[in-house]
């Protein structure tokens, strides 16, 4: 019987290492931004209504995800093999923790992100042509749970995950390109937020470490704010996913974690500081297209235009970063023989995993069409913030049960980055929990699913197609 490291091995023989250390980099900024940067600020600034405080959580949520990054780069370089997470839960604690985790990234937390980010870039681009509206009813179709209704908008999108799903079935190097292309285009528009600030500020927020009165639960509103802030940051591990297809890993993906997660922070925190130069505390609460609103009040209708552009183009390379990365934890998972072994098979011509991508892709694009995405993503939010507990623990199991494993990269700051990583995580979970105790159960409720269909999976035969 072989073992994990053997078949990981031989199916990521059969896939192209293309994907150099600049591309790689891009792959982690690429993933990450999408529509969060262009919303969330808005909804922060009804809660901790302070620029002091907004931008805190911005600097908090950095250094807890660089910490996050320092910590999966040791485990990175130890198994760079396709799967990522996956992998690295696999080689800690076996294969049902790891089965459990790309089960639910799968069903929800990958695709239910691409079907919304893909939504996200519909609702952009209505702004241009607005028959693309996601609000206007185009047809209704009969369901279990009543009529379901579908918008010009979700076929838009629908259409958009079928285009990115056919340039990475083609080959790696195509789907890198594009997400590089498409990365550099979208952070040359954002950095045009802060240019604009330095040029025409409106406003000079006064930064004090005052907590406002009005606040009557700091931690609580602090905490709500911190939501927004980590799943803005969300996917910066996407990278590792695709870890069998990069350029000399050991090396590579250390290195293309810590600098695309670093520069990921310089980004928020310029970005957040145009807002706070373009619009007052009381101008930015509860405003859900901030960025729209500061870049209107920078430049007036030019300014709307640019920004709504520059969405359409974040919107659409994030999710070709969201496919290539994705689809490589269900080929990891059909290698292993646990779920979907179809799904470990490669192109002859394209090298590429084209089941695993038809798979992802199919199933992210019905997602954008029934429109349960959102309720989905809510519901499993507490599962995947556990699961970086998980994975985070899983780097002190692996100094202690492996350590025989070649380490070419051994964490910076060992154990107190690893920890701060794994206590930001824990505190998150917590919180999580009692603001949001519904959603956090069925989220558990999809772990539970889960557990019987690996019983299931086992009955077949293991082998690598």
């Amino acid at each position: 019987m072989q073992t994990h490291s053997a078949v990981t091995a031989t199916s990521d023989d059969r896939l192209i290492r293309s994907i150099g250390l600049a591309a790689a980099i891009m792959l982690v900024v690429g993933s990450v931004i999408g529509s969060g940067i262009f919303l969330t600020t808005g909804g922060m600034a009804a809660h901790i209504p302070s620029a002091s405080l907004l931008l805190l959580a911005w600097t908090l949520g950095g250094v807890l995800t660089i910490a996050g990054g320092l910590t999966y780069a040791e485990m990175g370089a130890m198994f760079p093999r396709s799967g990522g997470v996956y992998v690295f839960l696999r080689e800690a604690y076996g294969e049902l923790p790891a089965f459990l985790y790309g089960w639910v990234a799968m069903l929800v937390v990958i695709s239910g992100g691409i079907a919304g980010v893909a939504v996200g870039f519909a609702e952009y681009l209505s702004f241009f042509v607005p028959a693309f509206s996601t609000t206007t009813v185009l047809m209704s179709v009969p369901s279990p749970w009543g009529g379901l209704t579908i918008s010009p908008g979700q076929v838009v999108a629908a259409v958009s995950l079928a285009v990115l799903g056919a340039v990475n079935y083609v080959g790696v190097r195509s789907g890198s390109m594009v997400n590089f292309v498409l990365t550099i285009a979208k952070v040359a528009g954002l950095a045009a937020l802060p240019i604009m600030a330095v040029l025409a500020a409106n406003v000079q927020p006064a930064f004090t470490p005052v907590v406002p009165a009005e606040i009557t639960r700091p931690l609580a509103s602090f905490g709500i704010a911190m939501i927004a802030v980590l799943w803005t940051y969300e996917a910066w591990y996407f990278m590792t996913y695709a870890a069998g297809e990069i350029k000399d890993p050991q090396r590579n993906v250390p290195r293309a974690l810590f600098i695309g997660v670093l520069a990921l922070m310089a980004i928020y925190l310029a970005v957040n500081l145009a807002y706070l130069y373009a619009l007052s505390i009381e101008e930015m609460r509860g405003v859900t297209r901030i960025a729209e609103k500061a870049a209107t009040a920078l430049m007036g209708p030019a300014g709307a235009t640019f920004i709504a552009l520059t969405v359409v183009v974040s919107t659409f390379g994030c999710n070709a970063a969201g496919i290539l990365g994705g689809s490589r934890i269900l080929f990891a998972m059909g290698s292993d023989g646990v779920f979907f072994p179809a799904a470990s098979r490669v192109h002859p011509r394209y090298r590429t995993p084209h089941v695993a991508i038809v798979a992802l892709t199919a199933w992210s694009m019905i997602l954008t069409l029934t429109g349960t995405y959102e309720q989905l993503f809510t519901y499993v939010m507490f599962s995947s913030i556990l699961f970086s507990v998980v994975a985070g623990m899983a780097l002190f199991r692996l100094r202690r049960i492996r350590p025989e494993v070649p380490r070419p990269y051994r964490v910076w700051g060992y154990p107190v980055v690893p920890l701060v990583f794994v206590l930001g995580s824990v505190a998150f979970v917590i919180n999580t929990l009692f603001e949001k105790p519904v959603e956090s159960l069925a989220g558990l409720g999809l772990l539970v699913i889960g557990v019987p269909v690996y019983l299931l999976s086992k009955r077949g035969p293991r082998r690598v197609l």
